[in-house]
């Protein structure tokens, strides 16, 4: 087990006037055991980042360690590292077990003790009565077992995951994700996860790293994340719906961005005025999509309240305790 450190680090592309760079700095400490998600919108560095750990990427400027040992001139063999793609990246003609084992071949391992670990690895996951069949002959998430088997039996010092769920869909993307939480349970390996889908990082992370245009935007809890965002970009981009932005709330601030959550407006007899101009039905609740003057604002209403018609104006009241301050010109968090 190892924990992994990102001081000042640093991506470019190309040379002099053509040269772009794509990773502003990173500073991060990921502690031993600990399993981090890196969560940001497509194109924002995240995968590059990720692939600079793995030693895919050389590193242009700072410094990654893993275990304390500076990796930034390693080869990723050396490295201690084992990868789960999105792809899975299995051999289409080797059987479950070859596919497994594959690794442990290569570097020699006596044939007792690879089977050991391919069979504790088959355990874990469920796939010892799929040891003999042929990937072709899986389902999409049972692939993406024998991947992660794969990258278990390696027994290394850090998993790291690249958008490994994207190509699931949304039933085994959840029942994966409660298999990706037991096997870290059980295994406590230091693991990195990328992915665009914050509803996974919500849900894996025990701390993640928000980026945006190759910068750290915050590195924090989900809950810290999503009750104390540190800029207007990640307020937007954790919660589903995100939370309301507002430019000229009553009672605002000058030259100030009012944040708040859908689900902190409450429906009351007085309060703001919402125009309400869309409702979704969503099951056990309603998003109300409205205006308050021009401004766009989301509302959300649990089951046993009645719905508001399309057209109609309603009344919401903002928690006090619940509101959010940003600068207007740069989006960074303001003090309370």
């Amino acid at each position: 087990m190892a924990a992994i450190s990102l001081k000042n680090v640093i991506k470019r592309y190309g040379t002099g006037k053509h040269q772009l760079q794509v990773i502003h700095g990173i500073n991060a400490e990921i502690a031993d055991h600990e399993f981090v998600v890196i969560v940001g919108p497509s194109g924002c560095g995240k995968s590059t980042l990720l692939r600079m750990v793995a030693g895919l990427e050389e590193v242009t400027g700072g410094e990654i360690a893993i275990g304390g040992r500076v990796v930034n001139d390693l080869e990723p063999a050396y490295r201690d590292i084992a990868m789960v793609f999105q792809n899975y990246a299995l051999y289409p003609h080797m059987s479950v077990f070859e596919n497994m084992a594959y690794g442990l071949k290569i570097r020699k391992l006596p044939a007792e003790e690879i089977r050991a670990r391919v069979d504790k690895a088959a355990g874990i996951l469920e796939l010892a009565h799929l040891l003999d069949r042929k990937p072709r002959q899986l389902s999409g998430g049972q692939r993406q077992r024998v991947a992660m088997g794969r990258a278990i039996v390696r027994q290394p010092q850090v998993f790291l995951f690249d958008e490994p769920l994207s190509n699931l869909d949304a039933k085994l993307r959840a029942q994966t994700r409660i298999e990706i939480q037991k096997l870290h349970r059980e295994l406590g390996i230091t693991s990195l996860f990328v992915t665009h889908d914050q509803v996974e990082a919500m849900t894996l992370a025990q701390r993640m790293i928000v980026m945006n245009a190759g910068r750290m935007e915050q590195f924090g809890t989900p809950e810290e994340v999503y009750h104390r965002p540190a800029s207007t970009f990640v307020a937007s981009f954790i919660g589903a719906p995100p939370m309301n932005l507002l430019k000229e709330a009553p009672g605002g601030r000058a030259g100030a961005l009012l944040g708040i959550r859908p689900e902190h407006l409450d429906l009351a007899d007085s309060g703001w005025e919402v125009r309400t101009e869309t409702v979704e039905m969503l099951g056990a609740e309603r998003l109300v999509y409205g205006r308050i003057g021009e401004e766009q604002v989301i509302v959300r209403v649990e089951e046993n309240r009645p719905a508001p018609a399309a057209g109609q104006v309603i009344r919401v009241r903002p928690r006090e305790d619940r509101l959010h301050w940003f600068h207007a010109d740069t989006g960074a968090r303001m003090a309370a």
